[in-house]
């Protein structure tokens, strides 16, 4: 589904005495279809910038990302640029900032036929729209016709969703959606994601820096450090056997963690 190939960011800093910042080095790894994978890390690690050069917003300095086979930066015609939109679709940290606020919900939401798929008529949309809000837990009636800015943060992610689970992608690039929300909303949030993968086969890239909660939800995790990967595999493989001394750092600040695997840390 997904290959990324030695993928690296380096930014060039200062105007006469130039610096060079590795955000991301040599970074490889794959997803399967229906695969969900953590990607964990903390604050300044490399991890969104990892997510916007997967989602075609932040041009790599070098490396590959091949989805379905194709490099996503070698992408040239309109059409396949749209496909690639069409099936991968990426939830942000910010709620609020995913939205214009000038735009009511209805036209959020409609917005993505328009610019995916023109076949359905009025009542087929009017009906999708409907049964993705239900699907999200949102009330249509009370949630169609406000503005983003009358919603709560967990009401905002969960709209994010229902665009998702409308045009049913291939892959979500979820980039920290749970950490600006309450703990109620947080676990709603992840059964989102679990259901849409369990349903249509959705593969996600789970982005946080918790690691006890990349544990409960993933079937791989990957740590990540100062840009690089430094450790990859399964939960419990990673959370009972870890290698790396930032691994180690990590168990031990997960105070449930810490409690199951005491006898390592």
């Amino acid at each position: 589904m997904l290959d990324v190939v030695k993928l690296n960011k380096v930014y060039v800093v200062g105007l006469f005495k130039r610096k060079y910042i590795h955000a991301v080095v040599d970074v490889s790894f794959k997803i399967r279809e229906g695969e969900l994978v953590s990607l964990v890390g903390e604050s300044g690690s490399g991890k969104t910038t990892t997510a916007r050069m997967i989602l075609r917003l932040l041009r790599p300095t070098s490396g590959k990302i091949f989805f379905e086979g194709k490099d996503v930066w070698q992408l040239s015609k309109k059409e396949e640029i749209k496909d690639f939109y069409r099936k991968v679709h990426g939830i942000f940290q910010d709620p609020y900032a995913s939205y214009n606020p000038l735009y009511r919900v209805d036209r959020i939401l409609y917005q993505a036929f328009n610019l995916f798929d023109r076949e359905l008529d009025d009542k087929e949309k009017e009906e999708l729209v409907k049964e993705s809000l239900k699907a999200v837990g949102l009330n249509p009636d009370e949630i169609l016709g406000k503005y983003p800015h009358e919603l709560s943060g967990g009401q905002r992610q969960r709209l994010m969703i229902a665009r998702c689970y409308m045009l049913k992608p291939k892959l979500i690039i979820a980039d920290e959606p749970t950490s600006m929300i309450d703990a109620s909303s947080r676990a709603g949030i992840i059964q989102l994601l679990n259901s849409l993968r369990d349903n249509y086969k959705t593969s996600v890239l789970f982005i946080t820096h918790d690691l006890g909660l990349a544990y409960y939800v993933s079937d791989r995790i990957m740590i990540m450090y100062r840009g690089r990967i430094i450790e990859e595999g399964e939960p419990d493989e990673i959370l009972s056997h870890p290698q790396h001394e930032y691994t180690k750092m990590l168990v031990r600040s997960a105070p449930l963690l810490y409690r199951k695997w005491e006898d390592f840390v």
